[in-house]
């Protein structure tokens, strides 16, 4: 039996910290936590966090780091974890197409030469391209104030690694680091996380620093999901990669982690569906550019701009085929016009790669929304082009001439959705302000379906002229009560319309309602004749045809209440929701009804 497993482990710790190496051998495991694409539930890659330490005294992977470093034995102990996690990372079933994250220590900086030689011998060993790792700076120190680190940044991406801010938003530098250096990741720290759905000011955080990100050509990967309203809320603010708890919990044991994650595909399943329309229109004017690879030679990239005479960049990408950025012939034209620019470029004393002229660009997935797409590239001060990725991979490029074209013909989409008499947004944008409100808890949200009782046996027997006056007679006076620009009018068809509103409570929309529905009886008693309106009913028949006699024509409003903090993803919950209230509200005295989103189901 070894000494770990016999001693007491506060005594190891004291009598040994001398040995951390040697006991960390014996007792030291690799746990993976799968990190996940937000859109597909694809497991994109696992950062690898260390366990057993416990077991010789150390009561978090901190305290050992620390202790090993104060013995002079920190980078022997980084190298044998770092070692052993490439090792069970090749095991990983179809780990070629993965990303493995490792967390690098800002006192083993000055040591980046020696840590990258021996990783990359390990990674030769194990057939892993270098673009498969990707290297997490950690928050507990300034990483830019040590005097080796912008040297060690060039070393790792000339080498084909991967950056990521680790724990961003609650550490040193960081917005330095991002500012100055080209990061690939932005790991979100749980701070800002933790119960988002019910906090306006982290969800105002979030949304900027996905939108920062994004510009500046990272991805963005949220810490510490444990609840289904957290990774709602992520996914709609444009989070890329997700990982926590909710997804699934570290594990040391190779066969328990799995490609995907089916309880994320089917919570993100009417996002993709609602998002359609935006994804049609950008897939017709995304641009395939050829592309070279980050290990290419110089010579096999001036061959791709002699064969594409009229293009002036190209996509750079990594061995997994993640984008990098863009490569712009300005950055060749001191080589290409120089009577020696070639051969100094190919110089090894020179030494300058492809990695040395690349340029970030916006990188945004093809599922983001055409608005979303523009305000990025709006943000990007001359950059070319947007690089789109589907599946975290390069998808295409997409101009900001055929950005505009995106947005007219989506415009004009729009338009035609519009109903014709009234001029108000038809099905598609109803269901798209419903599907955004809901999924945005920031203020409480009122949908109101209105519907006119009595409406078929006034159309019957007056004509459609009539009908087609009291329906824009309901429009003009939605229009006279609902103004402001954070509501939403829009015309199911026929007599049934729809109200959103944010930001009102319960009270002010009953008094605006009662209004409405008020003024529009009044309004529509004088399209009845003398007699009618004194009889107070019409004779008419039914939908089934039978004859009977029908009060004169009001409009039954129902109110579906979505509280603030409460984020919906599955409309089709509010939708059904929506239909009971409206027959409730058809058979109040009233003709207007609230609930709550949960108690009207």
């Amino acid at each position: 039996m070894s000494l770990a497993a016999t001693a007491e482990p506060a005594l190891v710790r004291r009598y040994a910290s001398d040995q951390i190496v040697t006991l960390a051998k014996l007792v030291v495991e690799n746990a993976f936590q799968p990190i996940v694409e937000t859109n597909t539930g694809v497991a994109f890659g696992y950062e690898s966090l260390m366990r057993g330490q416990d077991r010789i005294g150390f009561n978090s992977p901190l305290e050992i780091l620390d202790e090993a470093h104060r013995h002079d034995q920190l980078l022997q102990l980084e190298q044998m974890v770092a070692s052993r996690a490439l090792a069970k990372f090749a095991t990983v079933p179809n780990f070629a197409n993965a990303t493995l994250f490792l967390n690098l220590d800002v006192r083993l900086i000055p040591y980046g030469e020696r840590i990258v030689e021996s990783l990359l011998h390990h990674l030769k060993l194990a057939s892993i391209p270098p673009s498969s790792i990707c290297f997490e700076f950690s928050e507990r120190f300034d990483n830019t104030s040590v005097p080796e680190f912008s040297a060690l940044v060039s070393l790792l991406r000339k080498a084909g690694f991967k950056l990521a801010i680790d724990d961003f938003g609650v550490g040193h530098g960081e917005m330095k680091l991002l500012c100055d250096y080209p990061v690939d990741y932005l790991k979100v720290d749980r701070h800002f996380i933790a119960d988002i759905d019910g906090s306006p000011r982290k969800r105002h955080l979030l949304k900027n620093i996905v939108h920062i990100a994004h510009v500046l050509g990272t991805r963005v990967i949220a810490e510490g999901i444990e609840t289904e309203a957290e990774f709602v809320a992520c996914r709609e603010f444009g989070v890329d990669l997700v990982q926590g708890w909710f997804i699934s919990r570290p594990t040391t044991h190779v066969s328990e982690l799995v490609p995907s994650f089916p309880h994320l595909q089917d919570l993100g399943k009417s996002k993709r569906n609602n998002q359609s329309l935006d994804e049609i229109l950008i897939r017709k004017q995304i641009e395939v550019l050829p592309t070279v690879f980050e290990n290419d030679t110089i010579d096999s990239v001036f061959e791709v701009f002699r064969r594409n005479p009229q293009q002036a960049f190209f996509p750079v990408l990594n061995a997994n085929g993640e984008p990098r950025g863009i490569l712009h012939e300005r950055h060749l034209k001191e080589y290409i016009y120089h009577p020696f620019g070639r051969d100094l470029l190919k110089n090894k004393v020179y030494e300058r790669t492809i990695s040395n002229f690349v340029e970030m660009a916006p990188i945004v997935g093809l599922d983001s929304d055409a608005e979303q797409l523009m305000a990025i590239f709006a943000n990007m001060e001359g950059s070319n082009c947007l690089l789109l990725t589907e599946n975290m991979r390069y998808a295409g490029v997409v101009s900001a001439a055929s950005l505009i074209k995106v947005m007219n013909e989506k415009k004009l989409k729009t338009a035609q959705d519009q109903n014709p008499l009234t001029g108000l947004p038809g099905n598609h944008a109803i269901r798209d302000f419903m599907r955004d409100a809901s999924r945005d808890g920031d203020d409480v949200r009122h949908f109101c379906y209105c519907d006119f009782d009595n409406f078929k046996p006034f159309n019957d027997a007056y004509g459609f002229h009539l009908g087609d006056h009291a329906i824009s007679l309901f429009a003009a006076l939605m229009r006279r009560y609902f103004f402001a620009e954070r509501h939403f009018l829009g015309h199911v068809g026929g007599d049934d319309f729809f109200i959103g509103v944010r930001g009102w409570n319960k009270e002010e929309l009953t008094e605006i309602l009662d209004r409405l529905i008020g003024d529009f009886h009044e309004d529509v008693l004088h399209l009845y004749s003398d007699a009618d309106r004194a009889a107070g009913r019409i004779r008419g028949h039914d939908r089934a045809g039978v004859e009977a006699l029908f009060p004169l024509m009001r409009c039954s409003i129902g109110v579906l209440e979505l509280p603030e903090g409460l984020v919906i993803d599955d409309i089709s919950r509010v939708s059904a929701a929506i239909a009971q209230i409206k027959a409730e509200a058809k058979e109040s005295d009233e003709g207007l009804v609230f609930h709550l989103l949960g108690e009207a189901n």
